[in-house]
Order: structure tokens, then C-alpha cells, then sequence
């Protein structure tokens, strides 16, 4: 695969790119094309998605025909779709080939379990535990079979992935969380490090609500840049990967531009003293 960007090495020996579009709430064929395109030219290889997005076919269709314009290959790009919560347990084998399907790309890079609990249950429903069990090994048999080349989950909690970690066959490569200056998760992180799990970050920008923060907008002055590139910079400069998504061209090459300038230690203190344990989406620390 073609290293355009930085990227992090994950357990299973192959490369994640720390930039991503992320792809949620972004609707539409036209919508998912022209975001793409604009990412692809900015030098993005790596693309997020999600079966609760409702976009995997936008984005499998974008891929196929803009993959060829670019003068790029299926291999050059990096494909994270997750499976939803509606297919937890029983159904998620259905659900992992029906990923497959509407993405249309042969295999997935990296398939994560979306969320530690079940569509339908109550947070303290002891049937969560055994569905997502019952899910990770079914990504298990799509890993052995090459159908996913790295398998992860989104939204768990330190007690979730000590679960996971006690009983899986196949670790997790990744674990996506909410993750900003407000919330920078030592615990998890620390748990990810010791476990050779890859910490990835989603709303790097607290959904839009850390744009306007004092000290954010302080130093996007001082280095002459934007807010989101420093929020975003702050991540990666830690070697965590980030998912930015826009819908607007413009917007995706500007967020894009994270790998040609430093902060300073001191600055990037300053953004981490931030931290409140503030969570702007989901709180999954109720999920059984």
C-alpha cells in the first residue's frame, strides 16, 4: 500500500494511515462522491464507515469509480466499516456480509463491533456480554478467512476490553472511542498501549463545540492555522489516528493538511489540560 501520510502499525502487520474521512451522517451518492474525490486528492488513503451510516454502497460506488481517476488500486486504500447494533449476536454474520456486500471491495481492512451493547435491550441486559461474544467470534472465523484483514471495536469501555482480551483467540487491533483535549481517556489508552491495541480517536473536534474553545482558538492564531487542524494535530502528533468528516471539498483538504507543522510541548499540555472527561455522543460506560 502506498504511505502518501504517516500511519501506525497495528497488531496483525499491516498499516492504518492516521488520517481518515470519516464518513458518518455523510448521505447521498453525489454527497459521498464529491467528498471522496476531494479526499483522495488531498492525499486521504483511508476511509470510515459504519452499517448504521447507511452509506457503505455511496462509498463502495465512490471507490470503484474514483480509485482509477486517481491512478490508485484497491490496495492502496485502507476500508474500516463496523458492524451495527441490531446484529449483535446472532445476526452478526449476516450483518458482516452484508457489510461486505454493499461496500462491493472484496474484503474489508479493518471491521470493528460498533457498540458493546444490542439494539432492543437495556443497557444492563446480561444477554450484551454474550451477544458481543457471540459477535467477536464470528469476525474471528471473517479474519481467519481473509475476508477482514484486522478486526477491532468502537465505543468499549476498560471493562469491556479486559472482557474481550480475556477471552478473544484473535486480539483486537483497534478500539475507536470519542477522544479530544476534554476527554483523553488515560485509562483506555494506557489499557490499548499494554495490550498492542491501536487507540483511534473519533469527534477529534467535540462535535463542532471545541472550535470556539479559548485555548484552541489561542494557539490556531499562533500557529496560523485552523481550529480543527489544531485539535486534530494535538491527536496525531501523538500517533493517534483521527477520522475528520466534512462533506464540504474545501473543508476535507483543509483538515487534511495536519503533517506540516508541530505544537510545541508546552502547547500541546495546554490542550491536554483540557481534559474534563467531557463526552459529546454516546456514554457506553452503562452498557453490562
Amino acid at each position: 500500500m502506498t504511505e502518501p501520510q504517516p500511519s501506525v502499525l497495528l497488531n496483525t502487520g499491516t498499516r492504518m494511515p492516521l488520517l481518515g474521512l470519516g464518513t458518518f451522517r455523510l448521505q447521498g451518492q453525489e454527497d459521498t462522491y464529491n467528498a471522496v474525490d476531494a479526499a483522495l486528492t488531498a492525499g486521504y488513503r483511508a476511509f470510515d464507515t459504519a452499517a448504521v451510516y447507511r452509506n457503505e454502497a455511496h462509498l463502495g460506488h465512490a471507490l470503484h469509480c474514483l480509485l482509477p481517476k486517481h491512478g490508485l488500486s484497491r490496495e492502496d486504500v485502507f476500508i474500516t466499516s463496523k458492524l451495527g447494533p441490531k446484529d449483535q449476536g446472532s445476526k452478526a454474520r449476516d450483518g458482516c456480509l452484508r457489510s461486505l456486500e454493499q461496500l462491493g471491495l472484496g474484503y474489508i481492512d479493518l471491521y470493528l463491533i460498533h457498540w458493546p451493547g444490542t439494539q432492543g435491550l437495556q443497557v444492563g441486559d446480561k444477554r450484551n456480554p454474550e451477544n458481543r461474544a457471540q459477535s467477536w467470534t464470528v469476525l474471528e472465523e471473517f479474519f481467519s478467512e481473509g475476508k477482514f484483514r484486522a478486526i477491532g471495536v468502537s465505543n468499549y469501555t476498560v471493562d469491556h476490553m479486559r472482557e474481550l482480551l480475556k477471552s478473544c483467540k484473535v486480539p483486537p487491533a483497534v478500539l475507536q472511542v470519542e477522544f479530544h483535549p476534554k476527554l483523553v481517556q488515560k485509562d483506555l489508552r494506557a489499557l490499548c498501549k499494554e495490550s498492542g491495541v491501536c487507540f483511534q480517536a473519533y469527534s477529534s473536534l467535540g462535535t463542532g463545540l471545541l472550535l470556539s474553545n479559548k485555548v484552541v482558538l489561542d494557539l490556531a492564531k499562533k500557529y496560523g492555522r485552523t481550529s480543527a487542524q489544531v485539535l486534530l494535530r494535538w491527536a496525531v502528533q501523538q500517533k493517534i489516528p483521527v477520522l475528520p468528516k466534512s462533506c464540504q471539498p474545501e473543508r476535507v483538504e483543509e483538515n487534511g493538511r495536519l503533517f506540516d507543522f508541530d505544537i510545541c510541548e508546552e502547547d500541546m499540555e495546554r490542550l491536554s489540560a483540557l481534559d474534563c472527561g467531557e463526552k459529546f455522543c454516546w456514554d457506553p460506560t452503562q452498557v453490562s
